[in-house]
């Protein structure tokens, strides 16, 4: 891509395509997200599944890991065979339809067995649906820029905010339509949002990507999908959808030995794949050192997620349980919360974007490691002061409902926190990843994201074990906070290590 394309606020013009398709995208993910922990532990009387906090937030975690282990399948495939927008339209497609299995299954009705059914089902499919869509976007932003392309980060801190405008949006509608209306009015706007995406993407792809994104080895001077790739996209969406059922129904019937060693062997099998996958793909001295990189930082990604995805679990009942949301008459309804970090995204990610322009005429723009150190530094601080508004509130023998203003500077400072690492990390791998890797390493920067948020939702249950163990009080928040400090101390000390690994790559 000409480095003279500047039709996007001085980014290429196909930045805006795949800025608003993420958007819409990520307003169906959140929307769902936001409602999730709360429906299942709404009472049946209120229509939810009645759960206690730590199923909920197992069911919240496993659901939110799997979400993001997926994608190195949907990477894989874009890298080998399918390229980035036929997987895309795939992933797109079927993740519509697990938001509309969530409405079917949050409906209600005395039929307990058949709404745990759709439940399921629902999420199954957004879990494969994602795994198509996620990694995939990502890439073809990076594709738009040259590596050394100094706007670089800057496109994808934009492409952030499409990200963080959809999530803003998301719990003001599907919040509110799930908890205010009824829970399956929620999930039916997520769908529909899903939807607008798909056809944004096919309208703006031909004019504004060209030949970005298509299957690999096409024609340069192509830029649509033939017939034939269209009906590949519905078949391969129809086997998504009917095998996610399927599987559900054989499920139950498996012994219980059959489904603890079944997700050994995928778990085994996929790992050995991507192990070659990675060994063949990359060639030299300098592209194992820059491969290195990417996976050391993403285990450090690992504790970033660990933290900030108490925005889902301990975050979202501290809104409802310890927050005051009465403002003048109106009841603030604790989804609303999630949209606070959006918010902070919009208005901060066009500042951080300058920053990074401004410090690099300076020659003073951080090397990658280092602005990731400078991110977890923050999460540790936020989930600190997160510690002392717990504190606050349970203080006496009742609890105390604090200022909403605590959640926002906390939300305030894990985004500050989010831009240094988030959008970067992005950035980085398809910078660093082998060109034949791309989308496959993206793959394994979003497992990064699976092991962070199922780690998040066990914290809490984590430091209560520990209270067993020590014979003392064990506050999540300060737990939290003390194993993002110890990781921003590592990284501040490898990170001159890791930047001369990168070899060139700023």
């Amino acid at each position: 891509m000409s480095n003279q394309d500047k039709g996007f606020f001085g980014h290429p013009i196909g930045l805006s395509t795949l800025f608003a398709t993420e958007m819409w995208e990520r307003f169906s993910y959140y929307g769902m997200r936001a409602l999730l922990v709360l429906f299942l532990t709404a009472s049946f009387a209120n229509g939810g599944f009645g759960l206690d906090r730590e199923t909920a937030f197992t069911i919240y975690g496993i659901f939110t890991g799997l979400v993001y282990v997926t994608p190195m399948l949907g990477g894989v495939l874009a890298d080998k065979f399918l390229g980035q927008r036929m997987t895309i339209y795939i992933g797109g497609l079927t993740m519509a339809v697990g938001q509309f299995m969530l409405s079917a299954a949050a409906i209600g009705g005395d039929n307990m067995e058949a709404r745990q059914f759709w439940f399921y089902a629902g999420l199954g499919v957004l879990i494969l649906g994602n795994g198509f869509f996620k990694p995939n976007i990502s890439t073809m932003v990076g594709d738009l820029y040259d590596n050394n392309d100094p706007r670089k980060d800057g496109g994808f801190t934009i492409f952030y905010m499409g990200i963080n405008l959809g999530a803003f949006i998301a719990p003001f509608v599907a919040g509110y339509l799930g908890e205010k209306v009824s829970w399956e009015y929620g999930y039916l706007a997520s769908g529909v949002g899903m939807l607008i995406g798909v056809l944004w993407l096919i309208l703006r792809s031909e004019k504004t990507l060209g030949h970005i994104g298509l299957p690999p080895n096409s024609h340069i001077s192509r830029t649509r999908l033939t017939g034939m790739e269209w009906g590949k996209i519905a078949a391969i969406t129809a086997v998504l959808i009917f095998g996610v059922i399927g599987f559900l129904q054989g499920w139950a019937s498996l012994s219980e030995g059959a489904q603890s060693t079944i997700p050994k062997v995928v778990g085994i099998v996929g790992g050995l794949y991507l192990v070659i996958s990675i060994f063949r793909g990359t060639d030299g001295r300098d592209q194992w050192a820059r491969v290195g990189v990417i996976m050391i930082l993403a285990f450090f990604n690992i504790f970033f997620w660990v933290g900030f995805e108490q925005a889902g679990t301990t975050f979202n009942l501290f809104a409802v349980d310890n927050t005051d949301r009465m403002m003048f008459g109106f009841e603030i309804p604790a989804s609303w919360f999630q949209a606070i970090n959006a918010i902070f995204i919009v208005l901060l990610a066009p500042l951080f974007s300058m920053l990074w322009l401004k410090l690099d005429k300076y020659k003073m723009n951080p090397k990658t490691p280092f602005k990731f150190a400078w991110g977890m530094m923050l999460l540790a601080v936020g989930a600190a002061v997160m510690a002392v508004a717990d504190a606050i509130s349970n203080s006496g023998s009742t609890i105390l409902l604090v200022s909403p203003l605590w959640l926002t500077l906390v939300y305030l400072i894990f985004t500050m926190g989010e831009l240094c690492i988030s959008p970067i990390g992005l950035s980085m791998v398809t910078k660093l990843a082998p060109p034949k890797l791309v989308s496959t390493l993206m793959g394994v920067w979003m497992f990064s994201f699976a092991a962070g948020n199922y780690g998040a939702s066990q914290m809490e249950t984590l430091a209560k074990s520990m209270e067993v163990t020590m014979g003392q009080p064990v506050n999540v928040f300060w737990f939290v906070a003390a194993i993002t400090g110890a990781a921003t101390v590592l990284l501040f000390i490898l990170g001159p290590w890791l930047s001369k690994m990168m070899h060139g790559i700023k």
